[in-house]
């Protein structure tokens, strides 16, 4: 899976009928809802901004709408073009400004698809890398070592509480957890307590 590294737009035109389409992340439907529904009200098109998203790890969650196309003709084909392109978290919007002529179904499938994958060729993407958000408290004399062990990991540290012991807040990524649990084990003797938030 791939996140947004730099969002894009495109134009495209067909028989005078103009596209605009726009890629750019998001990490919930009612972000995705929002940002069609901000769209919307800044566009003046007279008509159709379609939508489509998908978010989770793995596209686990995703929609889209024809906004008042002939039902399949335009929400569907963008979100076949994204879930292609194997993003996850992202949006892509299309508005229409009508050109006169009539496109026909087949028509609006392919302008719609093909704006979609136009904003696509435009935007950068990097690797989704899963991450697991965690919580380790640990004696005074541990931590150096800790800190030492765990930087071969690429523990992130969040934030570092100090009182009768140190609590660290981090992230790391989520294939690495188990070689997080076996330094632990290694040198805290039961001392350390990790726990996944």
């Amino acid at each position: 899976m791939y996140i947004i590294e730099k969002p894009a737009s495109a134009e495209t035109k067909v028989k005078n009928s103009r596209f605009l389409a726009e890629v750019f992340p998001v990490k919930t439907p009612e972000e995705a809802k929002d940002a069609w529904r901000f769209r919307k009200d800044t566009y003046d098109n007279g008509g159709h901004i379609v939508y489509a998203f998908t978010v989770g790890d793995q596209q686990n969650i995703s929609g889209c709408s024809d906004d008042g196309e002939p039902s399949g003709t335009a929400g569907r084909p963008v979100l076949a073009v994204l879930t292609g392109s194997g993003l996850t978290n992202a949006m892509i919007t299309v508005a229409r400004w009508f050109g006169g002529t009539k496109l026909g179904t087949g028509g609006l499938v392919h302008a719609y698809g093909d704006a979609a994958k136009a904003a696509l060729a435009n935007a950068s993407f990097i690797e989704l890398v899963p991450m697991t958000e965690i919580c380790v408290t640990l004696p005074y004399n541990t931590y150096n070592t800790f800190i030492s062990k765990t930087a071969i990991l690429g523990l992130q540290i969040n934030s570092e509480e100090f009182a009768t012991d140190i609590t660290l807040r981090a992230s790391l990524k989520s294939e690495l957890l188990p070689e997080l649990e076996k330094i632990i084990q290694e040198l805290g003797n039961g001392k350390i307590t990790l726990t996944v938030t």
